[in-house]
């Protein structure tokens, strides 16, 4: 044999041993680590109720975007913080039990080191306008009950209308991985013309907020305009939120602006079904900052509400409560609040998916298009109480009662107050989760707050690990047929050599 055989066979063999090596490598990179996770908890401390989410995220990959899911949700029996503006020192014991399961989801070694936060939305803003002084005190039992807890107490603090829409646009296009691309998912989107995010649509008891990225950027009311870095991209972000325009607040305002003609204590009200009954004292229904202008002495104490459950009739009611006539931009919302010109899809969370869900209005498998969401309310208005009240038996009274009235507040919101037509319904999807996490401001809230949202696009190499060893196995395998192709072309048959002979 001579020593050109020799050599190639040799390093046919170094080569084949140097593939079977680099496939036992990637194999062996690509096998799962050891989990090395931690964890975040945030409040919600919303008007009607408080709400305790905990999260979790690989340790590894804090910076990387959607990778913090929701792995625990705790409602607060009782009402909302708020609520407890008479009694401020049980505001804070409220939350004990809450804190307790969040105790036993989260490993107890972690729990120093978890953050938690509390952030107050409408309801406190109410309260705080109304009576500073309870509200310091409903702030101050939340705070020494979290302090006394044994994570992490990072601040609780009453947010503000622009913050919590903010913080909502941030979680959905978050969850949905809108903020950072990279490799072909980059190429692709940089192709797209339609808008590279989501606008967020929230809507809760006290206030509702809209957020969304204009098309174009209009100098009018700058003060509707935040701007966001995020990983290496701009955005210039519309956002405006209505306080008392959240939907328990919104028939507040419509059962005062009721109240103003009336010569009698009785109301037959065409946002409840026909056959229910309701008491209120007017002395409730002024006492905070959405209803007290219109606040005036009455011939009677009572209210004495009757349902007449026709959708039209509420429907125009409602529609008092938005003010279009004065609009001192070009194009406004309602109550002359600029509003640019809508753009794009928008997730609608909130109290806006649990009502039209409750409707069998939010599939996304196949959305329905506006006047069938009016006929289904309209049909559901019109279906008189003990009929209704049997058929939801398990639902509280309360809620159930004023599914009617949310239902025909939420169409007259999204298409008089923010004027989305039939073109673009479609564009709305109601969300009540994304993945395994509920669909809201607190995830935004607590990436900001954790600087887990990275400014700049972190430096990445041109290929991940996996591609990088796969495209080494591919070389191997080519080096190897190359070699075994040039040992082939050196090694001549017997039979030819005895030809050639």
């Amino acid at each position: 044999m001579s020593w050109t055989r020799k050599i190639l066979l040799i390093l046919g063999f170094l080569s084949t041993l140097a593939a079977i090596a680099l496939i036992a490598v990637a194999v062996t990179q690509n096998k799962p680590l050891p989990k090395n996770v931690k964890y975040g908890i945030v409040l919600d401390a919303g008007s009607s109720h408080t709400n305790l989410y905990v999260y979790e995220w690989p340790a590894e990959k804090e910076n990387n975007t959607g990778v913090v899911q929701q792995v625990e949700v705790c409602k607060v029996e009782g009402p909302g913080i708020s609520g407890y503006s008479h009694a401020t020192e049980k505001a804070g014991p409220s939350l004990a039990q809450c804190l307790r399961q969040a105790e036993e989801v989260i490993p107890s070694k972690q729990h120093q080191e978890t953050p938690i936060y509390l952030g107050a939305t409408a309801g406190m803003r109410l309260l705080s306008l109304e009576n500073k002084s309870a509200a310091d005190k409903v702030m101050s039992s939340v705070e020494k009950t979290l302090c006394s807890a044994p994570f992490s107490f990072q601040g609780a603090r009453i947010i503000s209308g622009q913050e919590e829409g903010a913080y909502g646009w941030i979680t959905i296009n978050y969850l949905l991985g809108n903020f950072k691309q990279s490799g072909w998912t980059k190429l692709l989107h940089s192709l797209k013309s339609i808008s590279e995010t989501s606008g967020a649509l929230d809507l809760g008891g006290a206030s509702t907020q809209i957020t969304f990225v204009p098309n174009e950027v209009y100098s009018e009311s700058p003060e509707n305009l935040l701007y966001f870095r995020l990983y290496g991209k701009d955005y210039i972000v519309y956002t405006h939120s209505f306080l008392c325009y959240g939907k328990d607040q919104a028939l507040q305002q419509k059962l005062a602006r009721d109240l103003q003609t009336m010569e009698n204590s009785s109301l037959l009200d065409p946002c409840f079904h026909q056959g229910y009954q309701r008491t209120i004292n007017i002395s409730e229904l002024f006492k905070n900052p959405c209803t007290s202008a219109k606040k005036k002495q009455f011939p009677f104490s009572q209210l004495y509400i009757q349902g007449e459950g026709d959708y039209q009739k509420c429907r125009r009611s409602i529609q008092k409560l938005f003010n279009k006539t004065n609009c001192p931009y070009s194009s406004c919302s309602f109550n002359g609040i600029y509003l640019p010109p809508l753009q794009g899809d928008f997730g609608a969370f909130s109290a806006f998916y649990f009502v039209m869900n409750f409707l069998n209005l939010s599939s996304e498998q196949s959305p329905v298009p506006l006047d069938k969401v009016a006929s289904t309310i309209e049909s559901f208005c019109a279906r008189p109480w003990h009929e209704v009240k049997t058929a939801y038996h398990q639902i509280k009274e309360k809620y159930l009662s004023e599914y009617c009235f949310s239902g025909a507040y939420i169409l007259s919101l999204l298409e008089n107050g923010y004027e989305f037509t039939e073109k673009n319904w479609h564009r709305i999807h109601f969300l009540g989760k994304i993945g395994s996490s509920d669909a809201g401001w607190t995830l935004g809230y607590m990436l900001n707050l954790t600087n887990m949202i990275s400014a700049e696009d972190p430096a990445m190499p041109p290929l991940s690990h996996g591609s990088y060893v796969g495209l080494m196995v591919l070389c191997s395998l080519v080096l190897v047929s190359v070699l075994l192709f040039a040992w082939l072309l050196f090694h001549k048959p017997k039979c030819l050599q005895k030809g050639i002979v």
